[in-house]
């Protein structure tokens, strides 16, 4: 059995930089037993899943949520809970999507599974027939822009197997969801349908924003699921002519009134510090919002929980920011930011958790050198709990807001991530896809790195 605690027997013996290794090692065990044993956060993933459902900015749904994070964040033991208010989208999905080959065969295929991605437009009322064509690459559109006119593009890019980390796979695909409408448009395409982002093995589409650029035509944009992908591009392969039947009905309508919910406990020696540690409580309409990013709220509250079940009165004041609008838009992040930076506020580190519920595997982060290493210190302190990784480069969306804004350290919480993106945006979202072991050791993990932060200062 590996041992990593030092003996207590041989506290008063050790240098004063080891017996403050060894308190803060029992302070950790102290966290982790109160978390792994009295943890709520998954009974209240339950209630916001199964009372609450999809939470797309501008939704009722939306309105719901933020009720009941205020509420949770309360019963938690938070000192002051408000709103902070930011103005969100309001995009409408409208009736479901229909997407079917047209095929010369005159043989019958159901209708492709897809979703409309994020923010799309809609197509005319009577739906679009046209030609597809498909396409792997960007460099691949520029090659044959000449032959894109009057077609709907298929972008057929998959997620690179080749990447352990799934998020890397992500990162090179995502660009064909997020601009490749408006791409495909400068040529004269009448709608794309992408490849979803995922490398699961089903047929769930998934869904998340896309953007236009406003110099070209808004056309209208979905996502299909990998095994009709893969029927539709082997069709294509015998028969170049075939033609798509695409008919969607979402709608942008005006913005509308959203809120950060923000729970704090006051810092008492140096209140005007603020550590902030939280996740996005919006999530697309199509499923749950479990995993992206239920699980994150739950965590940060439980980390407010934990401190106050163990009486742990932090120094400097913790803030709690279940945030507004990160999936089509990022406006929570945005205003927390920009209201930071009007009021001067001191901000010495900030914490998302963002990557879904599962087994923690350590921390990304974003900050100089020498706050990097002193995190990296304490990294002993986690292997007892096979939380290792400390050299990923990153932080979330929405505390990436503030660190632009303000220039504050900024980390995310890094779980294993091979089966993220089976449920990323997708229906299969939901809280059946959480376990509670990985739930809980995930909340702890923000609750100890917050802890040193606090204690220690960076």
């Amino acid at each position: 059995m590996r041992k990593y605690l030092l003996p207590v027997l041989l506290i008063c013996s050790l240098p004063a930089s080891a017996q403050q290794l060894e308190n803060d090692s029992l302070k950790l065990r102290q966290l982790a037993t109160e978390v792994l044993t009295n943890s709520k956060a998954y009974e209240e993933l339950r209630v916001l899943t199964q009372t609450v459902g999809g939470r797309l900015a501008g939704s009722p749904q939306m309105v719901k949520a933020e009720q009941w994070g205020a509420k949770t964040l309360k019963e938690s033991g938070a000192d002051t809970v408000y709103l902070q208010e930011c103005k969100v989208p309001h995009w409408v999905r409208g009736a479901k999507e229909e997407v079917r080959i047209i095929s010369r065969r005159r043989d019958f295929i159901p209708p492709l599974n897809v979703l409309a991605l994020g923010n799309s437009v809609a197509s005319a009322p009577g739906g679009i027939t046209a030609p597809i064509i498909e396409i792997a690459t960007f460099d691949e559109l520029e090659a044959k822009k000449d032959k894109i006119k009057g077609k709907i593009v298929f972008y057929n890019h998959p997620f690179n197997p080749a990447f352990v980390r799934t998020f890397d796979s992500y990162a090179e695909a995502v660009r064909y969801r997020g601009q490749g409408a408006s791409r495909a448009a400068k040529y004269g395409a009448v709608g794309i349908i992408i490849r979803s982002m995922t490398h699961g093995a089903n047929n769930f589409p998934h869904t998340g924003a896309m953007a236009y650029n406003d110099s070209f035509p808004k056309i209208p944009a979905v996502a299909v699921g990998l095994q009709d992908a893969d029927l539709l591009s082997s069709r294509l392969k015998g028969e170049p002519d075939l033609k798509l039947y695409l008919r969607t009905s979402c709608r942008m309508l005006p913005d509308t009134i959203g809120h950060n919910v923000i729970g704090e406990i006051r810092g008492t020696e140096h209140p005007e510090e603020i550590i902030t540690v939280g996740g996005h409580l919006d999530s697309w309409d199509v499923n749950e919002g479990a995993h992206d990013d239920g699980t994150g709220c739950v965590q940060s509250i439980e980390v407010l929980r934990a401190f106050k079940a163990l009486g742990i009165r932090p120094k400097r004041t913790i803030r709690i920011v279940l945030f507004a609008n990160e999936e089509n838009g990022s406006r929570g992040g945005k205003k927390y930011g920009e209201l930071a930076k009007a009021a001067h506020e001191q901000h010495i580190f900030a914490l998302e958790s963002d990557a879904g519920g599962f087994t923690p595997r350590g921390f990304s982060f974003e900050m100089p050198p020498e706050k990097r290493a002193k995190i990296k210190s304490w990294a002993p302190l986690f292997l007892p709990y096979d939380i290792y990784e400390f050299d990923a480069v990153g932080g979330g969306v929405d505390v990436g807001e503030l660190s632009a804004a303000t220039g504050c350290p900024m980390g995310e919480l890094f779980p294993d991530s091979q089966r993220y993106f089976d449920l990323h945006h997708a229906v299969n979202d939901v809280f059946a896809a959480v376990n509670k072991r990985e739930l809980e050791l995930g909340a702890f993990s923000l609750a100890a790195l917050i802890y040193l932060v606090d204690e220690h200062g960076l």
